[in-house]
């Protein structure tokens, strides 16, 4: 049964007095997969929500009709807004003495540190979240999603059990910002796979099955996942020649085919040319037998 403001009904109460409770703010696509799943492990959980008709389509949540009703109904409060321009608006004026915040909505790792710092000097204890999982793999078992967390260690460990019931949890240290950083980083990586494929998919589309390409596009990414521990080899070591196959100079000529191919398909290059104009550039600084490990120094700015 679903009720306005901090009362709910007796048979809710005695269904989630084992678990935890928790107050969370902003019900959107994530927001609103978080709140399934901590009710449908028995959380006592109050929910508030800008528009009001989101959070009362949530059935066992107690409504409330303010943000500040809403953080004072719980210890730990989590937040997963729009931006943090949303946050702020949000909890303007909101006291948050005493309260363990958890931070869920998207920014930057500065953003993160100077919303500690912010709750610091509320009253409040922090952890800041990087969230790496759409809405349909939260609160579901084997789906793969997990949540970094960063900031305050006693604030993870006291309530690791109700952070893990959406989805697995890895803290990454102390400083607040490295959940962002660690997300950011995965994300831009992301990125740069979706830039690759969809230029594959750009050159063949006329040609050649979308759907049988997409089964080569798999199994020929699959096959570079031990790209990633090379880089960090040669980042750890210093020596970006070790175990190198394909060097430097090597792969620049062979850009010059991918290039030529693209101008043959009548597919534009602009997906590939900042990586190999930078790749060139470290190649004309006389690292010919490298990999592509030295496109990070170039990327480094002072």
């Amino acid at each position: 049964m679903i009720v306005s403001g901090l009362v709910t009904s007796l048979i809710g109460m005695t269904h989630n007095t084992e678990k935890p409770p928790l107050s969370l703010l902003g019900l959107g696509a994530m927001g609103g997969a978080l709140a399934r799943a901590w009710l449908a492990a028995g959380h006592p959980l109050t929910v508030w929500n800008r528009t009001p008709g989101r959070a009362e389509a949530l059935e066992g949540a107690r409504v409330a009709t303010t943000a500040a009703e809403a953080v004072a109904a719980s210890d730990l409060v989590v937040v997963c807004l729009l931006d943090h321009a949303s946050v702020d608006d949000a909890l303007a004026g909101v006291d948050l003495s005493g309260k363990d915040l958890v931070d869920l909505t998207t920014g930057t790792p500065e953003e993160a540190r100077a919303r500690a710092r912010w709750a610091r000097e509320r009253g409040a204890r922090f952890l800041d979240g990087g969230v790496m999982a759409v809405p349909p793999m939260i609160g579901v078992p084997g789906s793969g999603a997990y949540v970094f967390y960063s900031g305050s260690p006693a604030v993870f460990e006291a309530h690791a059990g109700t952070l893990a019931t959406p989805a697995a949890t890895v803290y990454t240290g102390e400083d607040p910002g490295l959940a962002a950083l660690h997300d950011v980083a995965l994300l831009s990586a992301m990125t740069g796979m979706f830039a690759g494929v969809t230029h594959a998919f750009a050159l063949v589309r006329e040609e050649i099955p979308p759907k049988a390409f997409a089964d080569l596009v798999a199994g020929w990414l699959q096959a570079m996942v031990p790209y990633a521990y090379g880089v960090a080899e040669h980042l750890e070591s210093g020596d970006y020649t070790k175990d190198v196959t394909s060097n430097l100079a090597m792969m620049v000529r062979g850009n010059a085919t991918l290039l030529r191919t693209a101008e043959e398909q009548k597919v534009s290059p602009e997906l590939l040319m900042p990586f190999m104009t930078l790749m060139a550039r470290r190649l004309a600084d006389g690292h010919t037998d490298e990999g592509t490990t030295g496109v990070i120094d170039l990327l480094r700015v002072p």
